[in-house]
């Protein structure tokens, strides 16, 4: 896995230009969002579904962030105590801090959502910042932030927990980049970083959505063949191998997506 991860960190490293036409293996989408919910990006339909109680004044992890976008309006929603987002593109890291200024700038304001450009990313360009200050209108008190890096392969501190981590969308691309092996890894590494009790909310990509997509490389070509791991396997590996005491599936009914592919449950797992 470590000649993979040296792969990968080489390709999205290659020229901007060539980058351009370049695929996105990762499912690191420039306009993920977009394309998911349209230009005009109002609340995500899965937030309807979320419990105030996974995030308010916890500690969160946003595996896979993209643009930021769910991540910046759990924050917002929610009031987090701390959310960080991670993304193995540093192209997708830049456009979640561009949105996240663009949120900053509009605290306090009707949150009647927030204008998306081509990238994905919002038209508003200011001075940088790690964090949402607080308003009277959306008592933010929380801490926003975000990192390039390959999940995978990243090392935390032993000491480092999180209270809930979100994995919305990505399983699919770990497994389709790193195997069975990959995706093993990203359950028990999950299951490690969660403090005693704490929530992995899981959005699984269904087995259709592999064979839509392993063609996006030549890694993806490959490892696709030697998957032995279903999606429908998921939640027994979780609960029986990894160790995850209880399961709720939620249903996110995404009425305001213009695909209906999106349209997938959500699982709820409590260490």
């Amino acid at each position: 896995m470590a000649e993979e991860q040296e792969k990968a960190e080489a390709e999205l490293k290659q020229n901007p230009k060539r980058r351009k036409k370049h695929a996105f293996p990762y499912g690191n989408y420039q306009s993920y969002y977009g394309y998911r919910l349209g230009q005009k990006f109002v609340e995500d339909p899965r937030l309807k579904v979320f419990k105030k109680e996974w995030f308010e004044g916890k500690d969160c992890l946003d595996i896979g962030c993209n643009s930021g976008m769910v991540t910046i309006q759990i924050a917002r929603k929610f009031n987090c105590r701390r959310i960080l987002g991670v993304d193995i593109d540093p192209d997708r890291v830049d456009d979640a801090y561009r949105n996240l200024r663009r949120a900053r700038i509009n605290v306090g304001k009707p949150d009647n959502g927030l204008e998306l450009g081509a990238s994905g990313a919002s038209k508003i360009d200011t001075e940088a910042s790690t964090s949402i200050s607080s308003s009277k209108e959306h008592d933010l008190h929380t801490d926003v932030s975000f990192q390039q890096q390959n999940f995978i392969f990243s090392q935390y501190p032993p000491e480092k927990h999180y209270d809930t981590i979100l994995c919305l969308s990505v399983a699919k691309w770990i497994h389709l980049n790193w195997g069975d092996d990959g995706l093993i890894t990203l359950f028990y590494k999950i299951w490690r970083l969660l403090h005693p009790g704490g929530i992995l909310v899981l959005e699984p990509q269904p087995w259709k959505s592999y064979e839509a997509n392993y063609s996006v490389s030549e890694t993806t070509k490959k490892n696709f063949k030697s998957i032995r791991i279903l999606p429908e396997e998921f939640q027994e590996i979780l609960l029986d191998k990894i160790g995850f005491r209880t399961v709720e599936a939620l249903t996110t009914g995404l009425s305001h997506s213009n695909t209906g592919g999106f349209n997938r449950p959500i699982f709820v797992f409590q260490k």
